[in-house]
């Protein structure tokens, strides 16, 4: 039986650790960062540095590009069981690219299993949802089993962000304008999470790093944190996620906390000092 794991590149995963799987694979399916000008495609050799650089001084439009059906199929391979997540249908036609590959991926593949999972989220919770696809396939089981799992898991994990900058959200419609230009110019930082619906919820406004710690990690236990996973994907600020995992490990030292960067389409969303917070709940 050979097993394929699929995530649209917003799970912030190019590449994972499939030790113990040997039946199975994990394939990136990768969105772009579209301007007048210039196309990043969301793969591992990008230059991020010179992306965010780049769109930070760039005034046109810009906005992101989702996986057709062809990518899709191309992810999924010849695999008999395929797990697949995509980022959520609220922002995004990944997840519909992907349900319509489904459904012609089994028309060719009469035997195949395919699951295809709306995340209703993004970034390291997606990252979440993927070590949960590959923690069923290696525990084993029927392939409605490790569907039903996953599911649950995806309903109890969350999704928090802390942003410096707005600006390529409110150019994408995701945020109010006013509220982009006021942060910039106060320097205020953002909080919001991934709502149960799929979309951007702003919480708290903060000024300063120390606050916005604070006030996620309030925010992490007011949602069910009790010392679980914790994925962080931070673009180009590293001294925060840090900060984060300490005040974390003041209160669950064996906490299982881990940081990235922001690959690029969450560095498109979450610029230049924003972090990303996947954690379980």
């Amino acid at each position: 039986m050979k097993y394929r794991i699929a995530a649209d590149s917003s799970a912030n995963l190019y590449d994972v650790n499939m030790s113990g799987t040997d039946c199975a694979e994990f394939v990136s399916v990768p969105l772009k960062i579209i301007t007048d000008e210039r196309e990043y495609v969301d793969v591992a050799d990008t230059d991020l540095s010179e992306m965010v650089s780049y769109l930070q001084g760039y005034k046109g439009r810009s906005g992101t590009s989702c996986p057709n059906v062809h990518d899709w199929l191309e992810a999924f391979g010849d695999a008999d069981v395929i797990f697949g997540v995509a980022i959520t249908s609220n922002l995004s036609g990944s997840y519909a690219s992907a349900a319509k590959a489904r459904e012609e991926y089994l028309a060719e593949h009469p035997g195949a299993k395919v699951m295809i999972l709306d995340s209703l989220s993004a970034g390291p919770e997606m990252e979440l949802i993927v070590e949960k696809m590959i923690e069923v396939v290696q525990a084993g089981g029927t392939f409605e089993e490790m569907s039903r799992q996953i599911e649950a898991y995806s309903r109890s994990s969350h999704l928090l962000f802390c942003l410096k900058h707005l600006d390529n959200l409110a150019r994408n419609g995701r945020v109010n304008p006013a509220v982009a230009k006021l942060a910039g110019i106060l320097g205020i930082r953002i909080i919001g999470k991934a709502s149960d619906e799929g979309t951007l919820q702003q919480l708290h406004k903060c000024r300063g790093e120390t606050a916005t710690v604070e006030r996620t990690w309030h925010e992490m236990k007011k949602h069910g944190y009790s010392g679980g996973k914790v994925r962080l994907a931070h673009c180009f600020n590293p001294e925060i996620a840090r900060k984060l995992t300490e005040t974390i490990h003041s209160e669950f030292p064996r906490a299982d906390v881990r940081t990235r960067p922001c690959t690029a389409l969450c560095s498109f969303y979450a610029e230049e000092g924003g972090l990303m917070v996947g954690y379980e709940g």
